[in-house]
């Protein structure tokens, strides 16, 4: 089956979206991020590279345009019944396509929301959009209406990362069993995201990072893989990912020596993380976890060395990257509730020596505190 989930859990997603469109006074939303489009219908594409977009109206009705070779990913791939295509050819402007479609679907004059803020609306894109509607509809802003939507997930999308917990623990397991002196960063990652398909996963929202030496200090993986040295130290990043939806972990391995000062990286690291899934509780607030996170850190002599976040949550995603939103920062107000899932990384980089240490897995809030993801342990890991 190519669509996850039933169209009864679909129907209640787009009713909770009509509803918030009717408190905005918003007669209908124009959305592209695929995220969305996912969430909503079912439709699984990377076809947000091009110009495509999902309507709904807040009578419900919903309609997608998009390209030829979407077609029939959108048809096999979600619930859409109503599918348009916009035409490749010289001087094309899919904006005007989509405000043909507007006026079929009697939006002139009406007020909508757009996803702005979304990788599958490019700046010349939306120089397209706001030309082809000006004087035809009035535009708002309307970028997180349906993110707000998929902070708390249901029962069917906790099953999902789960099992993205679980193919996460054996992405590590496969991967650390070539990590050794001498072993080639290329094999680890092979092995690794080789894991994660053979469990049933697809591809992560981004790539998987590693980064070995003072390499292991970076948080983006980049073009390059070395052989370990006989005393080296390797951070890697990944997730499992299931059905799109998305469990992170992260780990700092050493390899032959250990030296105290990652020792000591390594018991305020994770002394930070189990704090924070102390503080991680339905009522507190994300800035209750980062507060969490950067007193150990602090106490530990690292204030210089931590990020300026701690984690952020994790869900459906999409390339180029899983991470979703809220982040965990100084302050920030959001309430914690039932059902909410996050990475929690605890992030060490002393650019000084050039050491490094960073613990993390995903959680899910149950209405006592976080339950962990992963079964991987948080010893040191030495090689």
């Amino acid at each position: 089956m190519a669509i996850h989930f039933t169209n009864k859990e679909f129907k209640k997603r787009q009713e909770n979206l009509i509803l918030e469109l009717n408190k905005k006074n918003l007669d209908g939303i124009l959305m592209f991020r695929q995220e969305s489009m996912y969430y909503l219908s079912g439709y699984d594409s990377f076809g947000y590279a091009m110009f495509q977009c999902l309507y709904l109206g807040a009578d419900g009705r919903m309609v997608l345009l998009t390209r030829a070779p979407d077609l029939a990913q959108a048809e096999l791939t979600s619930i859409l019944d109503d599918i348009r295509v916009w035409k490749d050819e010289a001087g094309m402007n899919p904006a005007q396509n989509l405000k043909l479609l507007l006026k079929e679907l009697h939006c002139e004059n009406k007020k909508l929301g757009v996803e702005y803020d979304s990788v599958g609306l490019t700046a010349h894109n939306y120089r397209l959009l706001e030309t082809a509607l000006k004087g035809f509809c009035t535009l708002d802003d309307a970028s997180n209406v349906v993110n707000k939507l998929r902070y708390i997930k249901s029962d069917r999308e906790l099953e999902y990362i789960r099992t993205a917990g679980e193919l996460a623990d054996e992405a590590y397991k496969a991967g650390i069993e070539l990590t050794q002196a001498g072993a080639f960063e290329g094999d680890i990652l092979a092995a690794m995201q080789g894991a994660v398909f053979k469990g049933g996963g697809t591809y992560a929202g981004n790539e998987f990072i590693i980064g070995s030496g003072e390499h292991a200090l970076l948080c983006r993986y980049h073009a390059g893989p070395r052989h370990l040295s006989k005393v080296d130290q390797i951070t890697l990043e990944w997730a499992g990912c299931y059905r799109r939806y998305h469990a992170a972990m992260m780990r700092t391995v050493l390899i032959g020596e250990v030296s105290q000062e990652h020792k000591v990286m390594h018991e305020v690291a994770t002394d930070a993380l189990l704090a924070c899934e102390d503080v991680l509780k339905p009522g507190n607030t994300l800035g209750d976890v980062f507060a969490a996170h950067a007193n150990v850190m602090d106490a530990g002599g690292f204030k210089d060395h931590r990020l300026n976040a701690c984690g952020y949550t994790m869900g459906c995603a999409y390339a180029p990257i899983w991470v979703d939103y809220p982040m965990i920062y100084e302050n920030n107000p959001m309430l914690i509730e039932e059902n909410m899932v996050f990475f929690l990384h605890m992030i060490i980089m002393n650019r000084d020596n050039r050491l490094a240490m960073c613990p993390g897995h995903s959680v899910i809030v149950g209405p006592n505190g976080a339950e962990r993801l992963s079964k991987t342990t948080l010893d040191l890991a030495v090689r």
